[in-house]
């Protein structure tokens, strides 16, 4: 199996696809919507976590409840993301409104272990 994940945090979506299922497996989106669940509970969650209530939607690879063998693509969107529009947006924004929203630019690339390389944007 292959695993696919696109989307950052507070961006518009998380998009996961999952190359390598074989057809005819029952799929049901409310145990997916059940383990997504407990993520959001337990030690060390903030507020955050309490007032999002994710869930995910097949858009393919899965038709009545059983896979089809071909790729599966599953989306969580993000209904928070009207609030970080501007910062998280692929849209381009004024060097004004940069300095004021205080955005740092990494000006080398630097190795994080926490977060991967990182690029002069």
């Amino acid at each position: 199996m292959r695993y696919l994940t696109s989307g950052e945090s507070h961006g518009p979506q998380l998009t996961v696809i999952v190359e390598g299922v074989p057809a005819n497996i029952e799929i049901k989106v409310e145990d997916i919507n059940k383990e997504m669940f407990k993520r959001q509970g337990g030690y060390g969650r903030g507020r955050r976590m309490q007032i999002e209530k994710d869930t995910v939607e097949i858009v393919s690879g899965v038709r009545n409840g059983y896979t089809l063998g071909s790729p599966i693509t599953m989306v969580v969107t993000n209904d928070d993301f009207t609030h970080w529009r501007k910062i998280m947006g692929a849209a381009p924004i004024s060097e004004e409104e940069r300095e004021n929203m205080k955005t740092y630019y990494y000006k080398t690339k630097t190795w994080s272990c926490r977060f991967g390389w990182r690029y002069e944007i």
